[in-house]
């Protein structure tokens, strides 16, 4: 018997984002597209599943099978697109250790990333049953979402509903527009589909053990809309 299919899409607005990808001691990176690990880690928040939890790791085994597909949507103020833009700020972190153990006495300056006017739209494709799950609690999450980090604060609501199909989802929240005409990034099945490889394949977050696998991926540029 096959498993019905739908599709489940989120949307990240907000006036900051930041996506951890290739993040270093104290520099923080965001990538240019939110990340499965991050979107999957917002999911399970909503769920209300404790890190680590049995919950937890079976909810990953399952977002682990569906495919990812984000993209980004342009903003446009006065008549003029706006482009997204990374912008970094530090901060200070108090209480950290030296590399022989011995607490620091002087705060430690740390440089974070944050992606400025940027719009996605994530779409989650595979298990109908489960995405349905996914898609009542997002919209009354047991614990707060955020895009990325927790000063990140969505300013509009990250359900953006649940689809029989990519292409229905595209010509509902897209008004008609292909999407050949926006940026995406599509998570591909086979290496040779894809041009990159992205280490953001949540298998556990439990604290003490946190383990991804890579992720192959396709980027795709606008073509004219």
């Amino acid at each position: 018997m096959l498993t019905k299919t739908a599709v489940l899409v989120l949307r990240l607005q907000g006036p900051l984002q930041s996506w951890g990808y290739d993040s270093q001691f104290n520099r923080r990176n965001t990538a240019l597209f939110p990340t499965k690990s991050a979107i999957v880690g917002m999911c399970c928040a909503a769920m209300g599943f404790s890190r680590g939890s049995e919950e937890e790791q079976l909810a990953l085994e399952k977002f682990v099978m569906l495919r990812l597909l984000c993209v980004s949507i342009p903003r446009v103020y006065r008549g003029k697109e706006v482009f997204v833009k990374r912008i970094q700020d530090y901060q200070t972190v108090q209480n950290t250790v030296s590399a022989d153990g011995k607490p620091k006495k002087d705060a430690v300056l740390t440089y974070r990333q944050y992606l400025n006017d940027a719009y996605f739209y994530a779409f989650f494709e595979g298990d109908k049953e489960f995405l349905e799950i996914v898609a009542e609690k997002l919209q009354n999450p047991v614990w707060g979402v955020w895009l990325g980090r927790k000063a990140c604060i969505p300013s509009a609501p990250v359900f953006a509903g649940i689809f029989d199909s990519e292409g229905d989802a595209a010509n509902t929240l897209l008004e008609g527009k292909s999407l050949q005409g926006f940026t995406c990034i599509r998570e591909v099945d086979a290496f040779g589909q894809g041009i990159d490889s992205y280490m953001d394949q949540a298998v556990s977050f439990e604290s003490a053990a946190r383990r991804y696998t890579p992720r192959r991926v396709l980027l795709k540029e606008a073509q004219s809309r």
